[in-house]
């Protein structure tokens, strides 16, 4: 499956550790990846300087969904079960 045009769920939705071009701190969960250009495209995507997390990241049916709000519901969730219980 290739990526949807205009969604960038997966540039927004999860929290990224490694460093970003941009992020050296990573970036937290729900914010909007300084490299995500405004066409909702990667401006790195090729780029040796992309996290490997990024691109382990891959779009799939059963995490794209139809519609880019169903993947930002979808990963958002993922991103809040999936985070390390804070005492």
């Amino acid at each position: 499956m290739d990526c949807r045009s205009d969604c960038g769920a997966c540039c927004i939705a999860p929290s990224i550790s490694s460093p970003i071009p941009g992020m050296p701190q990573g970036k937290p969960a729900n914010t909007r990846c300084i490299q995500l250009d405004d066409d909702m495209r990667c401006k790195i995507f090729l780029s040796p300087l992309r996290p490997k997390v990024c691109g382990g990241f891959q779009a799939a049916e059963d995490m794209c969904f139809g519609h880019r709000d169903q993947a930002l519901i979808y990963l958002v969730k993922l991103e809040q079960e999936t985070a390390p219980d804070i005492i």
